[in-house]
């Protein structure tokens, strides 16, 4: 019996030091190219955009080790895409260096996060419009998804250290405040929001030259999911139905936005097209008209003024919030037993 025993706890030794050694193909990169104050970048030191598939040679892992904390960034998917990916990959394979990555990661974007509740695009860089509060590109969301995670202990994140959670549970809540705080208002009335804000004033900020203080269509329905997920209360309900009620009120009918390849390059097209309905990716955030940013900082209320380098360079218009009203929206209601 003690045999049996002894066999036993050998065994089990034996599978968990296996365990801890089974090593993720893509973490182990990711580990790579942590920064150390524990986000990630989008780019490299020169300038080369961060790419998973890449071997990680010689050369790379010279420009990987010059990049320093000014490029760590929750821009483009960065350090949230990183913390997923590092969660997912401990969930497999139980390497404690994965999950403690993860937590330095979760780490980084409590630290980065403002005492109003918001996030900046970077932390610690803070250079032109770096230390906005950004919903751009769905920036802050993301932050914010993740830490809602670690507070919930949803997709896998129930692993994650008691303390992150109670710290996670905090910021989620002044997220929420901040993001009430900045929907913008017209005429006393809730809309959506803007791309960015001034990060003292919590008023709407122009980002770069195409870039224009407006609302923004696309990062305001990304918004606007991120509440439907949380705890209802009388301000996140009027928040929501005021947003999907400016949607409804602001769609473009009879157009859809097409892009095709011509000689390798992206062309972008507006046509009338009566069975579409789209949005556009900005509008005037006092009278609700469409309008689009140049490169040398104008602003046209006719789509066709803009530069062709502009036009074919940037979406900028989509099916943004399409889904969101005609089938997540009625769902929440219907969850929520609250009639429209």
């Amino acid at each position: 019996m003690m045999t049996l025993k002894l066999s036993v706890a050998v065994f089990s030794l034996t599978t968990a030091v296996f365990s801890a050694q089974v090593k993720d193909t893509l973490a182990e990169k990711i580990l790579v190219y942590q920064l150390p104050i524990g986000g990630w970048g989008k780019q490299l030191e020169d300038k080369s955009v961060v790419n998973y598939d890449l071997p990680l040679d010689k050369d790379l892992l010279k420009k990987i080790k010059a990049t320093g904390d000014d490029h760590a960034t929750i821009d483009n998917n960065a350090t949230s895409r990183e913390i997923n990916a590092l969660i997912k990959a401990y969930s497999t394979t139980k390497n404690p260096e994965y999950l403690k990555s993860a937590e330095k990661g979760i780490s980084y974007l409590l630290l980065m996060q403002y005492k109003n509740g918001g996030f900046p695009q970077y932390y610690p860089n803070s250079g032109l419009y770096r230390k906005q509060v950004t919903y751009n590109d769905n920036a802050m969301i993301n932050a914010l998804t993740v830490l809602y995670n670690v507070a919930e202990g949803k997709n896998d994140f129930d692993v994650v250290d008691s303390k992150l959670k109670e710290k996670s549970k905090r910021a989620v809540q002044k997220g929420i405040e901040c993001i009430l705080k900045t929907q913008v208002l017209q005429k006393g009335i809730p809309a959506i929001w803007g791309d960015q804000y001034n990060e003292i004033t919590l008023q709407p900020d122009k980002a770069r030259a195409f870039e224009p203080v407006s609302l923004a269509t696309g990062e305001s329905v990304g918004i606007v999911r991120f509440l439907m997920m949380q705890p209802l209360t009388p301000e996140v309900e009027k928040s929501i139905k005021s947003a999907v009620s400016w949607f409804k009120q602001n769609k473009i009918e009879g157009y859809s936005y097409n892009v095709s390849k011509v000689k390798g390059k992206a062309v972008r097209t507006l046509a009338e097209d009566k069975n579409s309905v789209i949005w556009a990716r900005f509008y005037d955030i006092n009278n609700n008209k469409p309008l689009f940013g140049d490169r040398d900082g104008s602003v046209k209320y006719n789509y066709y003024e803009v530069s062709e380098e502009r036009r074919n360079g940037y979406s900028w218009f989509g099916d943004f919030a399409d889904k969101l009203i005609n089938k997540e929206y009625p769902k929440w209601l219907e969850k929520n037993k609250i009639s429209e």
